[in-house]
């Protein structure tokens, strides 16, 4: 089961700010209009997709189970016939499997769904695909925990419940925009409360909370909410990647949106990561998290880089191309991490296989990209004229090691400028080559023809300098540059979810304070105290103590009070027919004094007595 690491002391923070703001806002203010999510036809093509990647999964460990069973058949056996039979059924089954993956390939397939509608040829992104979920009725289980719990009439509660539903059902659908994202946080922020009235730690309400992974489609159920938390989570980041991913990176405002949706969807995924274990379902796994993390850091990187090359268009110095130089070895390692990563046994057969192949067509491209950067600055018109510190950088940019065949890291004359330069571009073209080979090698890729288009125009850039540059015979050229050295001057810092950003009314404020009366706290059924005094009798003999709720401090011997059945620690949540559970000491004192000799009180005993600590500090006022 999903577990959620979220300190009770946090939690009564967040709910007394919440419940602080709501003091602020005021209960009779006109409710904002609803915020519907999309058109819920979407929602079904997105089922059927989800349901046939969930076949298809079923189908694939159906065959792998079937295949380590004949694999294991076929080393135990030492008949001859029996061992035919079996390599020949394993035969089948590895067909099986491969025509199977090849069909999840291809449904998993979704590099250019969210991309840009620019016409330029640009490099695509990785964005995520959402979790989908099942309609859930909390009607009847909420109504009978109000019933049953709170003893309280759970009809007035019938908007309350319709509200939050209609939150649950338009979030299932959201825009692919901020409006989404904050539908999503707002219905995140009213889990809070919903779970706190009615999930108690002790017992089920039979409320099963059912997602697809993201990944596989393959379904998981639990009953935690902390489960429905980190799916709603996961979307919010996932929209983020759609939103980064579409942005048209042709401008800086574009770019920069970009960066910012990409670092808000690494944040959200580490916020998963780090608050919630134990997920059932693959894409919350913390190693899959993690490679999201590290994957949208580098499109992160690769906007910033895209935003500088940009920037430099129409005046690019011999300082401005190491600069570029660099970032660009810093983005190639980025997404060699990200290989790394996504490559691990746990991660490898989740994630869809043109994922894989585009990170290592993105660390070719961007390691080929440093070279051509350095060519640029290297066998730049004014690269005679270097200045001491540009050498230097040029000499902290060229990583020297042993398998280095050109050992020029800072050229000394024009020659070992020429041959450093054509070395640095004939590595770029093999890269490049690289690079278009393993785009043709992935059968998904090959219809990206946004990434066709980047690596073909490299490709011509890169052949275009190294031919117009001079040759001789001496075959120098052909030898191997040194490495480019990773840097970077962009100091990335992932955005975690602002979850005060979007504030939410509790919809059950009427149960009470949450405080107190929550699903995990148990009080007697409420009691009516009917107290009459005569003229001779200055008051009802009990004092109260506190703030929403009021309790009954002291109830003095032989009062009427002690007669009427008032108790010490009893919690006054009703004066006659107005509730007081959220009154203050000074309204309940008023509306005592108010109430003339004759008083009508419904009380609640709490079980757990602790709750006395939290009314220490308040001042007793006798009745």
């Amino acid at each position: 089961m999903v577990d959620e690491k979220v300190s009770e002391e946090r939690n009564v923070e967040a709910v007394e700010q919440c419940e602080t703001a709501e003091d602020e806002i005021g209960e009779d203010l006109p409710r904002k209009p609803f915020v519907r999510g999309s058109d819920p036809r979407v929602a079904t093509c997105r089922g059927k997709l989800q349901n046939r990647r969930s076949k298809l999964n079923q189908e694939i460990n159906k065959e792998l189970r079937l295949r380590a069973g004949a694999e294991n058949l076929f080393k135990a056996t030492t008949n001859k016939k029996l061992k035919e039979t079996v390599a020949l059924e394993l035969s089948f089954v590895n067909s099986n499997l491969q025509l199977l993956k090849e069909q999840l390939a291809e449904l998993n397939s979704s590099v250019e769904l969210y991309q840009s509608d620019s016409t330029n040829a640009v490099m695509p992104m990785i964005p995520l695909g959402l979790k989908e979920t099942k309609e859930i009725d909390f009607r009847e289980p909420f109504k009978d925990f109000i019933l049953e719990h709170y003893s309280e009439d759970a009809n007035k509660y019938e908007d309350a419940i319709a509200d939050f539903m209609d939150t649950r059902q338009a979030m299932r659908t959201p825009l692919r925009d901020s409006t989404g994202i904050g539908l999503l946080f707002r219905y995140y922020n009213q889990l809070y409360y919903v779970e706190r009235r009615f999930f108690p730690p002790d017992r089920s309400l039979g409320i099963y909370f059912e997602w697809f992974d993201s990944l596989t489609g393959v379904p998981s159920c639990q009953r935690t909410v902390a489960f429905e938390k980190a799916c709603v989570l996961f979307n919010m980041g996932a929209i983020y990647t759609q939103i980064g991913a579409k942005q048209d990176r042709s401008t800086a405002k574009g770019l920069d949106s970009a960066v910012d949706n990409f670092l808000r969807a690494a944040g959200t995924f580490r916020y998963i990561h780090e608050n919630f274990t134990n997920a059932p379902s693959m894409d919350l796994g913390p190693e899959i998290l993690e490679m999201l993390v590290q994957l949208m850091l580098a499109q992160a990187r690769e906007c910033l880089l895209e935003k500088l090359q940009l920037q430099s268009e129409e005046n690019r110095s011999i300082d401005i191309c190491l600069d570029l130089a660099q970032e660009a070895a810093e983005l190639a390692e980025c997404y060699a991490h990200v290989h790394e990563l996504i490559s691990h046994d746990s991660v490898h057969d989740y994630a869809p296989y043109s994922w894989i192949s585009l990170t290592q067509v993105k660390r070719e491209f961007y390691t080929s990209l440093a070279h051509c950067h350095v060519a640029s600055g290297v066998l730049h018109k004014d690269a005679g004229k270097m200045s001491s510190t540009t050498k230097d950088t040029l000499q902290f940019l060229h990583v020297q090691n042993d398998s280095t065949q050109l050992d020029i890291r800072n050229p000394k004359d024009a020659n070992e400028r020429r041959l450093l330069g054509r070395a640095h571009l004939r590595e770029a073209l093999v890269l490049q080559e690289e690079c278009q080979r393993q785009h043709r090698m992935c059968r998904e890729l090959k219809g990206k023809h946004a990434l066709a288009a980047v690596l073909r125009q490299s490709h011509k850039k890169a052949l275009q300098g190294y031919t117009s540059t001079d040759t001789e015979d001496d075959f120098s050229d052909m030898l191997d540059p040194p490495k480019v050295q990773p840097a970077t001057k962009f100091q990335l810092s992932l955005t975690p979810p602002d979850f005060a950003q979007f504030r939410v009314n509790d919809l059950f404020r009427g149960l009470g304070p949450i405080a107190i009366f929550s699903a995990k706290r148990h009080w007697s059924a409420p009691r009516l105290v009917q107290l009459h005094r005569g003229r001779t009798i200055d008051g009802f003999g009990f004092s109260v103590r506190g703030d929403a709720p009021v309790i009954v401090a002291i109830v003095e011997p032989g009062s009427l009070a002690e007669f009427g059945g008032v108790k010490e620690g009893d919690f006054i949540v009703s004066i006659g027919d107005k509730d007081v559970k959220w009154a203050s000491h000074e309204e309940l004192v008023s509306l005592i004094k108010n109430a003339g000799d004759s008083l009508s009180l419904k009380l609640v005993t709490p079980m757990d007595r602790n709750y006395l600590k939290m009314y220490s500090d308040y001042e007793i006022e006798s009745i």
